[in-house]
């Protein structure tokens, strides 16, 4: 069933094309990743589909549902979760109450348990009660997935999620997305190619604003073509 849709989507800034016409479906109950170069338009198509940024034209939908030009808030509102790239936390706020405000808006259960098993999941229980402010970046970046999670998304957006993490917490991440796919998809914008392998089930490269291609993981990646738009980077660390 596809979940997330786009249609015939642009981003222009000026006279300047950031997005060309994308046209983008992933299905529910796989954990989809977008790749790139910087500048490919990964993430001003990310930052569109969140409700970051406003299409010049084009359509997206969930489920469906036509969600263009929504604000981030109503996009949440309809069950899906985003995480960008800078933390979205309250810094003199514990990371149990910072968690506990993604809870309010769980539709059924029990917001502590939640809280409590999220706590739990992501080894943050030592540490709940410690003000957000006061994290290393790893300890922040697991902290605010963590409030992403507690509303329990059947959609979770996530933004290059490993950014600044060591290889324990990248492990750890990837671990996390594994267990929740039976039960949650997950649209990750992401550079680390080695998290990629580890997660995903289906790959899409952009490039100069277009989408380049799309495939399986071990397809895309061995690509003698998008190995030329890295330019040599190479495609088994970070790209």
């Amino acid at each position: 069933m596809t979940l997330l849709q786009s249609t015939d989507l642009f981003m222009r800034f000026g006279g300047v094309t950031a997005i060309g016409g994308v046209s983008f479906s992933m299905s529910e109950g796989t954990v989809h990743c977008l790749v790139g170069p910087n500048g490919a338009g990964k993430s001003t198509f990310f930052k569109m589909v969140t409700g970051q940024l406003s299409p010049s034209s084009g359509i997206v939908s969930f489920r469906g549902r036509n969600i263009t030009g929504l604000r981030s808030s109503e996009i949440v509102n309809l069950g899906i979760g985003i995480k960008t790239q800078t933390p979205q936390l309250f810094d003199d706020v514990s990371v149990e109450e910072n968690i506990w405000l993604g809870a309010r808006r769980l539709a059924q259960g029990d917001p502590r348990a939640r809280v409590r098993q999220l706590l739990s999941d992501l080894e943050l229980t030592s540490i709940k009660s410690r003000l957000v402010g006061t994290l290393p970046h790893g300890l922040r970046q697991r902290t605010e997935i963590a409030a992403v999670l507690a509303s329990d998304p059947k959609l979770i957006l996530l933004d290059e999620p490993a950014a600044g993490m060591s290889d324990s917490d990248v492990e750890q991440i990837a671990e996390l997305i594994l267990r929740l796919k039976p039960s949650h998809s997950f649209l990750v914008v992401e550079h680390d190619m080695r998290f990629i392998r580890r997660i995903a089930d289906t790959v899409t490269v952009f490039h100069q604003g277009r989408i380049f291609m799309e495939g399986s993981c071990d397809r895309v990646l061995s690509d003698s073509g998008v190995k030329d738009i890295y330019l040599g980077k190479g495609l088994t660390g970070n790209a």
